[in-house]
């Protein structure tokens, strides 16, 4: 009989598992954190993990890491909300057998599970074994440059970051850095998605929650701040947070303690917060829902991360980078570029910035049938968009003039006029308003 221990803080998801898995002849056993796992580990043992990407204490695809050091032979089947390539690949690339995306399918999970054993039993079970292939690469234009010296200046020092930037610039990464070159770096680093947070049970993922705190805690919890005590707490988007959490937000950054929900007791936080948000957001707006003395708060230091579109120059360093571990992760053997090809990337405006780059790349390796990228398999749309911008001629003096043909050209797509203008959105926007041209 295989032993399974399901990873999962979700009480019930973990409890229904549990008794299917139990009707199927499985011996199974539970935890709801990375600490009780480590310990029932040790002394099960067991042949297959089910292992949540989200744990309260620490990050499953940490504490893969560590079930693969110390037992390669288990198997480990992760299970996350985020199934998204990057996700799935870094687990898989960390040593995860499989993954499974939820809301789960009972059945599925079965195969992938007797699919694990009967490779096991064919001893075709690969152990993980590290790619010397850096994750990331520093670019190499005055923009990226001048970030990089910032970051470097302010992560030894203890003042909070507000990042700035487009969706997929690589706000994290930026955060990581931050945290990897501070003194907290062997502390934990936890990331947050502010956006994705119901306002009903904020509170609680920040602060935690004693067990009857309200319907449904049937278990006590430590939420964010406390996970990340010692370390760096990353607030994504924070410019999505309802009034309510950013009053008790602002009131733990100047008190650094905090109250869980349904406690009285006053817990000490040693943390330094990073935050980031869309570059469009105007937090000194009359219109903005954002606290001002909490803005205030977060952005001691400023960091503005460039739009793809703002450094071309490093458009073909990233795009043979990211070749490179597509590669890998699909074992695959491009050998790189058609020019009419790389032309295209190179003159296309990219509003999803480095991550929508980094997931065409993936497409087109895994799309390359004659071991080079081809002008054939490059997306309609990029292509139309590359034909539009070489038939674009701003002759004209005046810039007003130029700004309406850049807005006709592109359908009154602001990213992509401003691609066009070789100008960033937000030097856009106030040209628009300057101007008077309504989009």
């Amino acid at each position: 009989m295989d032993s399974v221990l399901i990873i999962e803080d979700d009480l019930t998801l973990s409890l229904m598992l549990k008794t299917w898995l139990a009707k199927k002849d499985f011996s199974v056993s539970t935890a709801m954190n990375v600490v009780e796992a480590k310990k029932k580990i040790i002394e099960v043992q067991p042949g297959i993990i089910l292992l949540d990407l989200r744990l309260p204490d620490e990050d499953g695809i940490s504490l893969l890491k560590w079930i693969k050091e110390k037992y390669p032979a288990i198997i480990v089947i992760m299970m996350t909300g985020y199934a998204d390539i990057s996700s799935a690949v870094e687990s898989i690339k960390s040593g995860a057998f499989d993954y499974v995306a939820k809301p789960l399918n009972p059945e599925e999970l079965l195969k992938k599970i007797n699919h694990a054993i009967s490779q096991r039993e064919l001893g075709v079970v690969e152990e993980y074994k590290e790619t010397t292939l850096p994750k990331y690469i520093k670019g190499h234009s005055l923009e990226y440059q001048k970030l990089y010296e910032y970051i470097d200046l302010v992560a030894p020092t203890k003042l909070s970051v507000l990042i700035r930037g487009a969706s997929g610039v690589g706000k994290e990464h930026v955060a990581r850095l931050i945290h990897d070159k501070s003194e907290r770096a062997a502390g934990p680093f936890i990331a947050v998605d502010c956006g994705v947070l119901s306002k009903e049970l904020a509170a609680s993922e920040f602060f935690g929650h004693i067990k009857g705190a309200f319907t449904g805690a049937i278990n006590n919890k430590i939420g964010y701040f406390q996970s990340s005590n010692g370390g760096t707490l990353f607030l994504d988007e924070i410019g999505n947070l309802s009034s309510d959490i950013q009053i008790q937000l602002l009131r733990v950054l100047q008190e650094k303690k905090i109250k869980q929900v349904g406690g009285e007791k006053e817990i000490p936080v040693d943390i330094r917060v990073i935050a980031a948000t869309n570059e469009d957001i105007d937090f000194s707006s009359p219109s903005s829902s954002f606290r001002l003395d909490l803005y205030h708060r977060v952005s001691e230091f400023l960091l503005y991360v460039p739009s793809l579109a703002e450094c071309r120059d490093d458009i073909s360093l990233y795009a043979h980078h990211f070749l490179e571990l597509s590669n890998w992760e699909l074992k695959k053997n491009v050998i790189g570029f058609m020019p009419e090809a790389l032309s295209c990337l190179v003159n296309y405006s990219w509003p999803g910035n480095i991550r929508e780059l980094k997931n065409i790349v993936n497409r087109l390796t895994l799309l390359a049938q004659e071991g080079y990228i081809t002008p054939e398999i490059i997306p309609d749309y990029i292509k139309e968009e590359c034909s539009q911008e070489k038939n674009f001629n701003i002759k004209q003096s005046n810039e007003k003039e130029r700004i309406e043909d850049a807005l006709r050209y592109s359908s009154n797509n602001k990213s992509k006029a401003a691609a066009l203008l070789n100008i960033d959105r937000k030097t856009l926007y106030n040209k628009l308003k300057i101007y008077g041209i309504d989009v």
